[in-house]
């Protein structure tokens, strides 16, 4: 464990993104991050407007190592990022329920990153690439399929996104150690895994007949879904 923690606590990009407790969580390379990332469409965003903390949460997607999120041109939230204030983006899935033979080593099995930066707004070329690039990511021909936005919608969006630069993941996917004495017990100990579950889609009532359900549709599988 020791040299689990070490070897993590030395990748760490930053002071503040190194896991100080449960270190040995702790996961630093890109290849997980972007994956715990990637595994979700909603993060939590934390910022600060007039001294007062803000955690919002709302859809998020990834290109590359920049995150980016989106919302109405009139949004407070992003008229303050765009300013580069300081922001925290956080993302959590839930995997599991730990149950232990002890009331204080029960647990939950998780993925998690954070990460720190200053968001900054995407010029109109880079916002439009974006949320093409958001659409399809739900579901691979959608943007293509979909009426393109007007340019009255093109006004009234705006797009951040942030680098990541200070990230950090954490992973626990294990049953939390016990003293020896527990383990001797004859409590019953283990875990419940949780998952995401996908339902068949369901046409619109108002559809016109005959309109068939495009392959996109068909074929569509939720990346959250294991």
């Amino acid at each position: 464990m020791n040299d689990m923690s070490s070897t993590s606590q030395a990748a760490a990009p930053s002071d503040r993104t190194r896991l100080r407790r449960y270190n040995w969580l702790a996961k630093y390379d890109r290849d997980t991050i972007n994956a715990i990332i990637d595994a979700g469409i909603v993060c939590q965003v934390g910022y600060v407007i007039d001294g007062m903390p803000y955690v919002t949460p709302t859809n998020h997607w990834r290109i590359d190592d920049y995150v980016y999120w989106h919302g109405s041109s009139a949004s407070r939230m992003l008229k303050a990022q765009q300013k580069g204030i300081p922001v925290c983006f956080t993302v959590t899935h839930l995997d599991g329920i730990v149950f232990s033979r002890a009331a204080f080593n029960h647990n939950i099995q998780y993925r998690s990153v954070m990460a720190f930066g200053e968001a900054e707004l995407c010029e109109e070329d880079v916002k439009r690439e974006a949320l093409a690039t958001f659409t399809d990511r739900l579901a691979p021909g959608l943007w293509a399929y979909a009426r393109p936005p007007a340019e009255q919608e093109w006004k009234a969006t705006k797009v951040i996104r942030m680098r990541l630069d200070e990230v950090s993941a954490k992973v626990a996917d294990g049953l939390p150690d016990e003293d020896a004495d527990d383990y001797a017990s004859d409590r019953w100990a283990g875990s419940v895994a949780l998952k995401l579950v996908q339902l068949p889609p369901e046409p619109d009532p108002k559809l016109s007949p005959g309109i068939e359900m495009p392959p996109f549709v068909k074929d569509f599988r939720y990346v959250g879904v294991k």
